[in-house]
């Protein structure tokens, strides 16, 4: 069974044609979710950014799809293969998104039935203004002098510089 060279060319081409169609397809997705993304940023209705949230991951996911399938070489693997692959990385999202609902579960609930606990996110604090170089020595110097009696017998003798 020899293959001849124009069978050869032929495989090429359609190889190199579904290649060209897929870069286009993932071209177009990143394009669309470009689009979405600056347009979400100038909205102000939550129901709609959260929608185009969605879209924008459901475009993504159709992204790492053409990836793996075509870039990957996986789209005419075995399907046991296949299987290996998809059922652990399905199972790792699940324990990601089970992980994250029971965390900000414990958080809410902790936050609502106990009554000496405060979310440390949720603590204002007060900035103090910091007083640089000289200023800063300064006013402690008037501080402390404030807090000092002016009485002469509590001074101290000065001593001696040398």
């Amino acid at each position: 069974m020899s293959h001849s060279h124009s069978d050869h060319e032929a495989h090429n081409a359609e190889a190199m044609a579904e290649i060209k169609k897929v870069t286009i397809i993932l071209s177009v997705f990143t394009i669309v979710e470009l689009i979405l993304g600056f347009w979400m940023m100038s909205m102000t209705s939550a129901a709609l950014k959260l929608a185009i949230k969605g879209t924008i991951v459901i475009l993504m996911m159709a992204k790492a799809f053409y990836i793996v399938a075509y870039f990957m070489h996986l789209k005419h693997e075995v399907k046991n293969l296949i299987m290996t692959i998809i059922v652990p990385l399905s199972l790792f999202v699940w324990f990601i998104g089970a992980f994250l609902w029971d965390g900000s579960s414990f958080r809410n609930l902790r936050n609502n039935y106990n009554p000496y606990f405060k979310e440390q996110s949720t603590i204002k604090v007060e900035k103090k203004e910091e007083e640089h170089g000289a200023a800063k020595h300064e006013a402690t110097e008037a501080k402390h002098e404030s807090i000092a009696p002016t009485n002469e017998t509590t001074k101290p003798a000065k001593e001696p510089y040398y």
